[in-house]
């Protein structure tokens, strides 16, 4: 059976196991790099300043090429408005309205760089699924492990706000903490170990909460990544029997899928 223009389109636009689909992704990666350096060398100056004129012909005519792949892209889908409201239609379409809306608001000519989310797709392109199901996994955990999270986060903010008080008592504003919240500031560089040394404890009694808070640091990172270790173990332990599209055979489906991610087929309800 001969397939239809549109459904030609589909299987070039939308899949990459064919020869066409394939190359069409990857010369849209390279579109989208070539686009993206020439919006990047178009912010420094002295470059700017010599090929404004040729940078700007450029980006009208990326803009002008992913509009016409955006618009075949709304032709074949299967369903159109769900495409639109996607988050790859989102990005699709937010990769072409910053420069016609740059006529009209200059300023909003820098949002062009979204079209760098569009890089994801490299991922369909070289058929890495299995990092995308990792990546839906992490989401899953993080997920699951938000309230865990978002309490232990509360209570490294509390000890940020004692901490930063007692700094601003002890070490007062002639060494640099003139109010409660840069106290507040110099606790969460220290607890974080970034310490950019713009205020610095200079009393013996302010460099050993100091010491201690760094040593504390270490604690801060460790804490949520066990968290969500764990609760990605528990997950991959209770989600190996994954669901099967019964319309393109795409194996290893979360059991909470909805939908399958290749084709879009609606998933038996659990």
């Amino acid at each position: 059976m001969e397939l239809t223009l549109k459904e030609r389109l589909y299987r070039i636009i939308f899949e990459s196991d064919t020869p066409a689909g394939l190359l069409f992704d990857k010369i849209l990666i390279y579109t989208i790099l070539v686009s993206l350096l020439s919006v990047i060398l178009d912010s420094i100056g002295p470059i700017s300043h010599r090929f404004h004129q040729s940078f700007n012909l450029f980006e009208w005519l990326f803009t002008l090429l992913f509009s016409v792949e955006y618009a075949l892209r709304v032709y074949c889908s299967r369903d159109r408005m769900r495409y639109v409201l996607s988050f790859y239609g989102l990005v699709d379409l937010m990769a072409v309205i910053p420069t016609y809306l740059a006529l009209f608001f200059p300023e909003l000519h820098a949002l062009i760089d979204v079209r760098v989310l569009r890089l994801i797709r490299v991922f369909r392109v070289f058929k890495l699924t299995a990092y995308m199901q990792e990546y839906a996994h992490l989401a899953a955990a993080f997920t699951a492990s938000r309230r865990k999270i978002v309490v232990f986060l509360s209570i490294v903010l509390a000890v940020m706000m004692v901490m930063g008080t007692l700094m601003y008592v002890i070490e007062g504003q002639e060494n640099g903490f003139t109010s409660i919240p840069v106290g507040i500031y110099w606790a969460i560089t220290t607890m974080t170990t970034v310490g950019y040394g713009d205020v610095t404890p200079k009393t013996d009694l302010g460099q050993v909460i100091a010491s201690v808070m760094m040593l504390m640091g270490w604690g801060t990172l460790a804490v949520p990544t066990g968290i969500m270790t764990a609760e990605m173990s528990r997950q991959y332990r209770d989600g190996k029997q994954g669901q099967t599209c019964a319309r393109c055979g795409m194996e290893d489906l979360a059991p909470d899928d909805r939908y399958c991610r290749r084709c879009g087929e609606k998933l038996p309800s659990a």
